[in-house]
């Protein structure tokens, strides 16, 4: 049995059951086999009508699911709820963008050899899905990794994060109610040696990975031949902020997008680059609201700052804060374990550029504030790192801005925001060590459909 812990006090929350080898066989087995027989497939306005009906649902439900994601993943419940109205929207969005899952014409007669035929394409399901999921968005995750795949019209087997089971179990109890026939959505709470197994089995078409990048270059490694794949890893958020920015209206942007969650979000502000003549002011008014924010219990409405996921985390981030204040960090607030999950939201000014927290991403409450010469100085520290995410830059120059956003290597970046703003509906992904492929409800539908070209040869058409 898999024991779910409260990220707080690790309390017990529940007890789920692993699934065994032969238990994961058969689930494959089962969609491989959904997918195999053309009948099976769900025809498109059964899956909006499905979705449509999951949404409804869902919205019934919104208080048990925002208490179910807190509880077992430690986001703030202010914050969880706001998952829970994304994971609705998100699954809205994908039940209307099924109609856009559409082939195009494909023009003849442009040579002698083409003549006489008429061409076009169409988009059908890639075949099975396995999705590999994380622990710090534990609903909105599912609908991106499976929803999708549903909306896409494609059997999905989805393995939880093992600390945050419970909102996927809830996501795919939701499903299978709105009226989604068995099999075609599919929870494998495993090992993970188990479901390393399951990655590179031939049957599975489609593998979508959130996560370490450690582990997910890993199991691309595994998949396969033919098995496409979406890995989404970390970041280490740079942001470049200029002498002429808004500091006042930038302040509570860069506090939310470095403490949200705890920091643990892969696009979470982590690398703050500022102006040489202006460094040290961002830094404390940083430091200073820091302070200011209330850390404790996800469960308590007006917590805005939860646990990290286990004990070991609160061990590691205090080792790297302790390494990079130890290599002549400015230790402006924080630094310190609250208790053995709770760890107070830290700004450190000027760390080394050696020290862990400037080179791998934290992925907990800390924010590095770096002072800079000029504009080229920034974006090449910015861009030193292997870690390629979504960056942002604070500025009222037009052109610095846009300046900014061409040289800086990121797949998006943030004018005047936090890099940890999204919306479902935009593209959003790492690049090269952070890695592949783009999130988003429409792109990842569409990155679970294959294109057929179909081609009628007639004397009749002209």
């Amino acid at each position: 049995m898999l024991k779910v812990t409260s990220p707080y006090d690790l309390s017990l929350i529940k007890e789920v059951p692993e699934m065994g080898e032969e238990q994961v066989e058969e689930s494959l087995l089962r969609a491989h086999h959904l997918f195999s027989d053309r009948e099976n497939w769900l025809p498109p306005y059964e899956r909006i009508a499905i979705l449509e009906k999951a949404a409804s649902i869902m919205e019934s439900r919104i208080e048990y699911l925002t208490k179910t994601a807190a509880h077992e993943g430690g986001k703030p419940y202010q914050d969880s709820k706001v998952e829970v109205l994304r994971a609705i929207n998100g699954v809205k969005l994908a039940a209307s963008h099924i109609g856009e899952l559409k082939g195009e014409h494909i023009p003849m007669g442009m040579t002698k050899a083409s003549v006489n035929r008429m061409g076009f394409t169409t988009r059908e399901p890639i075949g099975v899905v396995f999705s590999v999921s994380a622990f710090n968005h534990p609903l909105n995750l599912i609908v991106h990794q499976v929803v999708t795949a549903v909306a896409a019209g494609c059997p999905v087997l989805v393995k939880p994060a093992s600390s945050t089971p419970l909102s996927c179990l809830e996501m795919a109890g939701i499903l299978k109610e709105a009226g989604l026939p068995d099999g075609w959505c599919q929870p494998v709470v495993c090992d993970k040696k188990v479901a390393e197994k399951l990655v590179s089995d031939k049957r599975i078409n489609f593998f979508s990975f959130i996560g370490s990048a450690e582990v997910g270059w890993k199991l691309r490694s595994k998949l396969a031949p033919g098995t496409r794949c979406a890995l989404e890893h970390g970041g280490s958020a740079p942001v470049i902020v200029e002498k002429d920015a808004d500091i006042e209206k930038m302040m509570p942007l860069l506090v939310k997008g470095g403490f949200y969650h705890a920091g643990q979000v892969c696009v979470s502000v982590q690398r703050v680059f500022v102006q040489k003549d202006i460094a040290r002011e961002v830094a404390e008014k940083m430091a200073g609201q820091a302070r200011t924010l209330k850390v404790g219990n996800q469960l308590e409405e007006d917590t805005e700052v939860g646990p990290l996921i286990t004990p070991y985390e609160v061990d590691r981030v205090e080792e790297w804060v302790q390494e990079a204040v130890d290599g002549g960090a400015e230790l402006l607030c924080g630094g310190q374990r609250i208790s053995d999950t709770c760890f107070q939201p830290t700004v450190l000014l000027n760390p080394p550029e050696n020290a862990k927290v400037s080179q791998e991403e934290v992925f907990g409450p800390v924010v590095c504030v770096y002072a800079y010469a000029d504009l080229n100085e920034a974006i090449d520290r910015a861009n030193a790192l292997d870690l390629h995410f979504q960056a942002a830059v604070f500025t009222s120059d037009v052109d610095v801005a846009l300046e900014a956003g061409n040289k800086l290597n990121a797949t998006a970046v943030m004018v005047n925001d936090h890099t940890a703003f999204r919306v479902d509906w935009m593209p959003f992904g790492g690049r090269d060590t952070s890695g592949m492929g783009l999130g988003g409800i429409q792109y990842s539908m569409h990155d679970m459909t294959r294109e057929k070209l179909i081609v009628f040869k007639s004397a009749g058409i002209p």
